[in-house]
This record gives C-alpha cells, sequence and structure tokens, in this order.
C-alpha cells in the first residue's frame, strides 16, 4: 500500500505515456480531461436531493425513455469539458441521437469519444450507485476534417482506451489503454484520484450472477437451462446479486468474480443495452482484466456496428461463466433445430 498511495491517476496516465516513445500525449490529456469532468459529476450526484438536480424533465431521449435532470447535466459537463481540449475530433452520446460536432472555433483533433454520461440514472432518487462509462477511439477519416458517423461506427476491439466512473459510497474510476485494468479512487480530501486497484484480475470462475430474473418467462431456454443449473449446484449455489445499475454491477463482479447478463428475450430480440455506449468498452474493461464478453454467440468487441445506438445482447465477466452460458445458449439452439 505505501507503493501506491499516493499514485494518482495523472502520474500513472503519465508513466504509460513514457513506455511508449512514440505517444504525443493527446491520449493522455484526454483522460485527465475526463477526470475532470468525473469529478463535476460526482459532486453534483453527492448532493443530489439537496439541489433541485433529482426527477425528470419533461423530455424523452432517442430511446423514447424519460430524461432526468442528472442525466442532462452529466451530458452537459462531458461535452463542455471535452469539445475545447484539441484532441477530439467527434463524440456521440447515448443521449443524443446524432453524432456530436467539435465545434470550428475549437482545435479538431484525432481521437474519437463516445460516453454514457450516467448509467443507472433510474435508481438516483433511491440513492443507489449510478456510473459513466467512456469509450476512446483513433479516427478513421482526414486529420484536420471534422469527424464523422464512420469514426464513431468501429468495433470494439479498435478502441484505445475505455473506462467507467461509479459514483458511489466513494467514486472509483476504473480504466484501460490497452495495458491491464486499474482503478482509482477519488479522495475527497485532496480531490484526486488514488490508485487503489493495481492490475485488477478477475477470477476466472466466480460464484455470482447478475440478471433481471422477472424477465424470465420471456427468456431464451438455454438461459433458462443456465440459471437452473447455477441455482441447483450440489456443491455451492451461485449466488443472484442484481443492483440494476449495469456498472456497479460489473464492477462488483470484476472484483470478486462472476457473471453479468443483460439477455435478449421475446420483447427485445436484440437485447437493450447499447453497443457503443455501454458493451464494447465495459467489454474492453473485463478482457483486459482477464474476463469475457459475448452477445451469447461471438465477442462482443468483434461485433461490426451497424448505427449509433445499435442494441446487443450481454453476457459479461468471468472467463469460465460467460464459457458456460455460451454452452448452454448453443446447446438449445441444437435442440431446437427443426430435423
Amino acid at each position: 500500500m505505501p507503493g501506491t498511495r499516493y499514485m494518482t491517476l495523472q502520474r500513472h496516465i503519465i508513466e504509460g505515456e513514457r513506455r511508449h516513445p512514440e505517444a504525443t500525449g493527446e491520449l493522455s490529456a484526454l483522460l485527465s480531461d475526463l477526470s475532470l469532468a468525473a469529478k463535476v459529476i460526482s459532486l453534483e450526484v453527492n448532493k443530489a436531493g439537496l439541489v433541485d438536480i433529482v426527477g425528470f424533465t419533461d423530455d424523452t431521449n432517442v430511446h423514447g425513455e424519460q430524461v432526468k435532470k442528472l442525466d442532462i447535466f452529466a451530458h452537459e459537463m462531458l461535452i463542455r469539458a471535452m469539445d475545447h481540449g484539441g484532441h477530439l475530433c467527434v463524440m456521440a452520446s447515448e443521449e443524443e441521437e446524432n453524432i456530436i460536432h467539435i465545434p470550428r472555433k475549437h482545435q479538431i483533433g484525432k481521437y474519437v469519444l463516445l460516453f454514457d454520461p450516467l448509467d443507472g440514472s433510474s435508481n438516483i432518487d433511491a440513492n443507489v450507485s449510478i456510473g459513466t462509462i467512456f469509450s476512446i477511439y483513433k479516427r478513421v477519416s482526414p486529420e484536420h476534417t471534422p469527424g464523422t458517423l464512420e469514426d464513431c461506427l468501429q468495433k470494439g476491439d479498435k478502441q484505445v482506451a475505455a473506462g467507467y466512473v461509479v459514483y458511489g459510497s466513494s467514486t472509483i474510476m476504473v480504466y484501460t489503454a490497452g495495458e491491464g485494468t486499474h482503478g482509482f479512487t477519488l479522495d475527497p480530501a485532496f480531490g484526486e484520484f488514488l490508485l487503489s486497484h493495481e492490475s485488477i484480475q478477475i477470477p476466472s470462475q466466480g460464484k455470482i450472477y447478475s440478471l433481471n430474473e422477472g424477465n424470465y418467462k420471456f427468456w431464451h431456454p438455454g438461459l433458462k437451462r443456465y440459471i437452473k443449473y447455477l441455482q441447483e449446484d450440489l456443491n455451492k449455489p451461485y449466488s443472484a446479486r442484481y443492483i440494476g445499475s449495469m456498472v456497479a454491477d460489473i464492477h462488483r463482479n470484476m472484483l470478486y468474480g462472476g457473471i453479468f447478463m443483460y439477455p435478449a428475450d421475446a420483447r427485445n430480440p436484440k437485447g437493450k443495452l447499447r453497443l457503443m455506449y455501454e458493451n464494447n468498452p465495459m467489454a474492453f474493461i473485463i478482457e483486459q482484466a482477464g474476463g469475457r464478453a459475448s452477445d451469447g454467440k461471438q465477442r462482443i468487441m468483434e461485433i461490426q456496428p451497424e448505427n449509433l445506438h445499435e442494441r446487443t445482447p450481454l453476457y459479461i465477466g468471468s472467463k469460465e461463466d460467460v464459457l458456460m452460458v455460451e454452452k448452454f445458449l448453443a446447446e438449445a439452439e441444437v435442440l431446437s433445430a427443426p430435423g
């Protein structure tokens, strides 16, 4: 602990940059700007209930969902924190139907930022942990020109960095730049993110499963069999733990081992989680910690997105647990196949 106690996020980013002589420092600056936005959002989340920032606005977002006031604050804060640094060519947000252009008065950079400003926001009023998720790519369009939709619609395996922030009993930022997954806890006394979880490794198999079992009757037969298998393990049945805030559920499972699932079902054949804003960044983070992320058939980060708000099923967490649910799903497909 003495060796990591005062390792700040900025210092950690810079030390990672030094291992790459070709680095320009732009990605480091981007991550630093994101950490500043996270601090401001954390401050507002902690004041929820004391100021007029809880509850709904009169609007709905692109997905037809009611918009929380804190959702809008987080969305606007991230845009204001990131649009003028000169490192981005375009952004996209779960709350915005179209891509977000960098104002012409600002310099255009070589990176692309996609984000979910406030995951789990339906839990805000109940004081349950919520979070911010972000994903960074290098642009594919010509440099020094405005970013395009093509820049945003890249496979997840093209990500150069991704992370999430959990606003809970403490504020924790977890990120990867392709060299492991690391967690930093915000020390309110210093106003700095300090290294608290170095080189996180998710157990290869866990004993926790997380999903909304209220949707059981709509599930794929293979998933139903898998859940029964977890519940009837003669040695030690798995424990069900479902917060309903994806960031919080996956963060817990990454530390303790387990699997988070948001499957497709009869009502939502493509699932409900968004590939670009939730599934890809969380998949990158989990894989860098030794885990696995799948849509039930293929690796999440190999899916070619077709639109900004594309949805996919998600099975993510300990590698052996995800492989096992894939096995149950595949076996059920064979059994149900004609002939």
